[in-house]
């Protein structure tokens, strides 16, 4: 179980790093100059809730944060943390709106960046209520210098500091313990456990190991024959599986076989398929270099995949703050020539993925049947390499 209170002092010592070193820089990058994040409680902009401390769960009445290249500000009945004091006094000027106005005169920015994103559903988190009162509050003058920050909310959540690599990687290991666990007789009973069976083991283990989860796992079967929902002797077992761990998110898929009476190994078509898989993520983690397009590298790896004979399908994602995150997409599994919006934002360094893939193999064991082989990694970037953060399956669980 994790100590709460140890853990919120993580997140708000890594929040407070986060906006002294990465605030500044991303504003020079994008171009905003004052950037303004609203939300009221219950409809939180996920950027703002992703600059929260720890002991703030949802935003507080109407939330106003300000943030320049060297100040932050709340322009809140009540200072937000110790990350952003509170820049107003209802005593002295009963009006928020009023006083982000006054505010915003006093910072004088070129450009005022809020939270609009038409690609992008992470950084387009400003209401229509709000945008349209923002709009009216403030002077035509201030108004008119109104810019989308959504390039900078994606750039926000995307990139993770040094140390949050290792806070990945301790996520990736724990996430496969708890994985590789189920794909067990811990949890698999042969004949008898079916793919919910499993699925709430999942769920009950992370519940109980006090660890967070951000969607539901899945279990399915492939067999030589027509499956069910009971994972029998002769199965390819496959799951998708994810936790939340100090904040940041894991997205894993691997795959076990279970032995038959006599058995020693699962068929040689299985384990061959996996190894062709495998290459598969070999071709496309050498298609990440910085500034290409998530389309672009899709398309590099699709055809270099094609050229080795492989029957390949790509659709990997950004992870991090949340699991589905903010950045570039490469793929998805019903858009092979491309996506339009994620898929044409650039690779970045200092971003993690979720390597995720399938290839399709015949195996002839099983009458020569066509068999998918979906995996998904975590991994890294740093700009040169994209690197596991933790190892992939490269040989399948045997049951």
């Amino acid at each position: 179980m994790t100590d709460l209170r140890s853990q919120a002092h993580r997140h708000n010592e890594r929040l407070r790093r986060r906006l002294d070193s990465l605030v500044p820089a991303l504003l020079d990058e994008t171009g905003v100059d004052a950037w303004v994040l609203l939300a009221r409680e219950y409809a939180e902009d996920p950027v703002l809730a992703s600059m929260l401390p720890a002991e703030w769960l949802s935003a507080r009445r109407l939330t106003v944060l300000v943030l320049t290249k060297d100040q932050r500000f709340a322009v809140t009945r009540y200072p937000v943390g110790d990350l952003f004091p509170s820049a107003w006094d209802p005593e002295e000027e009963p009006d928020q709106w009023r006083r982000l106005a006054a505010l915003l005169r006093e910072i004088d920015p070129a450009t005022i960046g809020t939270g609009t994103n038409p690609t992008q559903a992470h950084s387009d988190g400003l209401t229509a209520t709000l945008r349209d009162r923002l709009l009216t509050e403030l002077p035509d003058d201030l108004a008119s210098r109104i810019v989308s920050a959504g390039e900078l909310g994606v750039r926000w959540l995307e990139t993770r500091l040094p140390d949050e690599r290792a806070i990945l990687a301790q996520a990736a290991a724990k996430a496969h313990d708890i994985l590789r666990r189920g794909l067990s007789r811990e949890a698999i009973e042969p004949g008898t456990t079916t793919t919910d069976d499993l699925v709430w083991w999942y769920r009950q283990t992370v519940h109980d190991l006090g660890l967070g989860t951000w969607f539901h796992p899945s279990v399915s079967v492939q067999r030589h024959g027509a499956p069910d929902s009971v994972i029998r002797p002769g199965d390819f077992v496959h799951v998708d599986f994810g936790i939340v761990w100090e904040g940041l998110c894991t997205d894993q898929q691997e795959h076990a076989y279970v032995l038959t009476p006599g058995e020693g190994d699962a068929p040689e078509g299985l384990r061959r398929g996996i190894t062709r898989a495998n290459r598969v993520q070999d071709i496309l983690m050498s298609e990440f270099v910085t500034g290409r397009t998530g389309n672009e590298i899709l398309a590099s790896a699709l055809s270099a995949a094609a050229d080795e004979g492989l029957d390949a399908t790509i659709y990997t994602h950004s992870i991090g703050v949340h699991g589905h995150g903010a950045g570039m997409t490469i793929g998805m599994w019903d858009q092979q020539s491309g996506v339009p919006g994620a898929g044409d934002h650039r690779l970045q360094a200092n971003t993690a993925y979720a390597i995720e893939l399938s290839n399709a193999s015949v195996v002839p064991e099983w009458g020569g049947a066509r068999v998918s082989f979906m995996l998904e990694q975590n991994g890294w970037f740093d700009g040169e390499a994209c690197e596991w953060l933790d190892g992939r399956q490269t040989e399948l669980w045997l049951i």
